[in-house]
């Protein structure tokens, strides 16, 4: 017995052995959470051994650690819990869309602590927490009170044998991608994690950012992709401001929330057609399938994609622009172009102001204004607590009549989104679910299609309102990306989960050209039928869709424009950050009103999220209509006349200040 005691013991002290017993067990892990079954985890092991044990050797050099330290007990644990937090995390967002974590996850992670009541019970976030506080006390104590090595550490030995794993990782990287056992670009985010593993996907977020310089970059390279002359006389883009005096008409991109033709997933029937408005629309107006680049979530990379022309395909992955480059760098984008003839442009959102850093990024893209839910009334919520869209109606034509001028206006919905409910919700339900797979995802769908069905019936309302208006409108409609819901391209009967619908509908007279596109490309060809031909991204979509370097050239124009030396504007960025104004309806203080020993503010367009500020403090105030404002503490009479009215977003942002 003592034998095998002091052979457990040298084992145990062992460092090398024990990281990797637990490197294979922790991938083993990670990977099962990832696929949500430990059978599907062994799968992959045996399926794809090379890549299992690559992600195997990543582990273990980070918990190689141990060689030079002491407390090698506590590096085990909290290098292993570590790496456990990560599958853990990445199963449970599995388990809620179908993209899986990327550390760009965490650039958004304010935002998605925001909306985290959508997902969780209460009962839940407290368990979170309580498990968070719980760890962190053990890690404290874990850190005191663990064993230490007692046997002097040879630093120069184990030094050298660290380096060596490292330069064994980077080697083994380098020829794992040189022979196609990994990738650095991913088509397909949750293909990637499933093919290439976890551990290697997660850390390629976190390196693999921004666009990368293309062979052969330089000004020769660039303008060569242009003919001579396309760009004008000096061969390089050039931004003129101006209003050309024509009368063009107004320009609405609808972006829908989840928005997709529930019957193109196999295995479902329903009561009745969940949304006939936008059938009848596909039926008469221009129309197609339209790819975007996210699924199930990443609602902003789509929107970037419309909006710049460009492929977000290019940067690293599951990065998000808004909140990398375009957080500090202006961009071509639609409203710089239209605002370059005369048009204003326009942002409306039923959301927060803050999701995705929009209240900054949209100066970056050229928005005159950003109407945000902090600055809407009358809203109505879903039972997960997202706006209706019904909202959006009185704010669209609230943009359309703030100028004289032609208007763009960008609209980004967001009732269709999930988590939709595994038990019935909706008890008088217009659309119900005759047939599902299993009971779980017939409420799921069930609740998902009343959502998509209120949300074509605002699009019944738009169009009605819109015929009927005495301005030329072009409206595009279009859904950002599946739901998060259960599908795979078997399912779909287009055999794609990266393509929802678009419809291109007018007031007036259009050619209906059904056409499949990607979302990069349809600002260009609205455009061109438009007769519009401005902007770098817009001419290449139009003039170089059939050439063989197509997708290669794109990529170098993006370079370019974005993290490059900007040739193809002749060395310098033309495009200014814009002057954004929070709501397209100006608030306003009319009057300080005292009622007894009370003090309310009378004024224009004060909402829920309007608050009465003194030298920059935000007081505490009752919302009373509209027009007016309680004023619920006690503030020096004297000040009155230095009382604003903020917006306050419910992280306790201010969004504006009245003047």
């Amino acid at each position: 017995m003592e034998k095998y005691k002091q052979f457990f013991m040298k084992y145990l002290h062992n460092a090398v052995a024990i990281c990797i017993v637990l490197s294979l067990a922790l991938n083993l892990i990670i990977e099962s959470l990832a696929r949500h079954s430990l059978a599907s985890g062994f799968s992959f092991f045996l399926n794809s051994p090379l890549v299992f044990m690559y992600n195997v050797f990543i582990i273990f050099a980070t918990l190689s650690l141990a060689l030079l330290i002491k407390r090698r007990v506590f590096v085990y644990v909290a290098f292993s819990a570590l790496w456990l937090a990560l599958g853990l995390t990445n199963g449970i967002i599995l388990a809620e869309r179908m993209t899986p974590f990327t550390t760009n996850d965490l650039a958004v992670l304010s935002d998605g602590l925001s909306i985290v009541t959508n997902y969780l019970s209460i009962t839940e976030i407290i368990l979170a927490c309580v498990g968070v506080v719980i760890g962190i006390i053990l890690t404290i104590l874990l850190f005191k009170f663990a064993p230490r090595k007692k046997d002097r550490i040879n630093y120069k030995k184990n030094l050298a044998l660290f380096l060596a794993i490292w330069i064994g990782v980077i080697g083994a990287t380098d020829l794992a991608i040189k022979t196609k056992v990994v990738d650095t670009f991913f088509g397909n985010l949750a293909y990637a994690y499933r093919d290439y593993g976890v551990p290697y996907c997660f850390i390629n977020t976190w390196m693999n950012t921004g666009i990368r310089q293309s062979a052969g970059y330089s000004q020769e390279s660039i303008k060569s992709i242009f003919d001579k002359g396309e760009l004008g006389d000096q061969n390089y883009a050039q931004v003129k401001v101006q209003d050309d005096g024509k009368q063009h008409p107004n320009i609405i991109f609808l972006q829908m929330e989840s928005f997709i033709d529930p019957t193109l997933v196999k295995g479902f029937t329903y009561s009745t057609d969940p949304i006939p408005n936008f059938r009848k629309l596909e039926k008469n107006y221009s129309s197609g399938y339209l790819t975007v680049p996210v699924v199930g979530a990443g609602t902003a990379n789509t929107e970037f994609e419309m909006l710049t022309g460009m492929s977000v395909k290019f940067f690293g992955p599951g990065e998000y622009p808004y909140k990398s480059i375009l957080m500090d760098e202006t961009c071509e984008s639609v409203p710089y172009e239209l605002n370059s003839i005369g048009y204003s442009s326009h942002a409306v959102h039923d959301h927060r102001a803050v999701f995705y850093g929009r209240n900054k990024v949209f100066a970056n893209l050229g928005f005159n204004t950003f109407t945000s839910v902090e600055y809407m009334n009358h809203v109505v919520r879903t039972p997960k607590n997202w706006a209706k869209d019904y909202v959006l109606t009185d704010q669209i034509f609230d943009a359309l009549e703030s100028t004289d001028n032609e208007d763009f206006i960008y609209t980004c919905s967001v009732q269709g989104h999930g988590k939709y409910p595994t038990e019935k919700v909706i008890e008088d339900p217009e659309v119900v679910v005759t047939d599902a797979p299993t009971e779980d995802l017939k409420w799921q769908y069930e609740y998902y299609v009343n959502q998509i069905h209120e949300m074509d019936q605002f699009l019944g309302e738009l169009t009605d309102r819109l015929k009927k208006y005495d301005e030329k409108v072009v409206l595009v409609i279009y859904g950002d990306h599946l739901p998060a819901l259960e599908m795979t391209e078997d399912q779909m009967v287009n055999g794609s989960i990266f393509q929802t619908q678009y419809v291109i509908w007018s007031n007036f007279p259009m050619k209906k050209i059904p056409k499949d596109m990607y979302a990069y490309q349809v600002a260009a060809d609205v455009f061109d039928r438009l007769g519009f031909h401005m902007g770098v991204m817009t001419k290449y979509h139009q003039n170089h869709q059939g050439s063989q370097t197509y997708k290669a050239d794109m990529k170098k124009l993006e370079y370019d424009m974005l993290y490059g030396k900007k040739y193809i504007f002749n060395g310098q960025n033309p495009y200014k950050k814009t002057d954004l104004q929070m709501g397209v309806k100006p608030i306003k203080i009319t009057d300080v009103v005292r009622v007894g020993d009370k003090l309310y503010i009378k004024g224009e367009n004060f909402t829920e999220f309007s608050k009465i500020s003194l030298d920059g403090k935000i007081l505490k105030t009752i919302f009373l209509g509209s027009s007016i404002l309680g004023l619920q503490e006690e503030v020096d009479l004297n000040a009155a006349g230095r009382m604003k009215v903020s917006q306050v977003e419910k992280n306790k942002e201010i969004l504006s200040t009245t003047e």
